[in-house]
């Protein structure tokens, strides 16, 4: 599995973890509602900033949205 791939299932785990939904995810972190969506989809790589930007709003490690 590709590193998309696990940022987009962890992603999607940690945010139904704390009962979040995608929009709540995107207002968190600046992000558009669709660029959440390409993320969770495995459509879009994440960039660096984009990795921090989720975790910080997260509030997680980066590496656990991406082991």
């Amino acid at each position: 599995m590709d590193l998309k791939h696990v940022l987009a299932k962890n992603l999607r785990k940690v945010r139904h973890e704390r009962d979040l939904t995608q929009e709540d995810v995107a207002g968190l972190t600046g992000l558009s509602l669709r660029y959440i969506g390409s993320i969770e989809r495995a459509r879009v790589s994440a960039s660096v900033t984009v990795l921090g930007k989720l975790a910080t709003a997260l509030k997680i490690d980066p590496c656990r949205l991406i082991s």
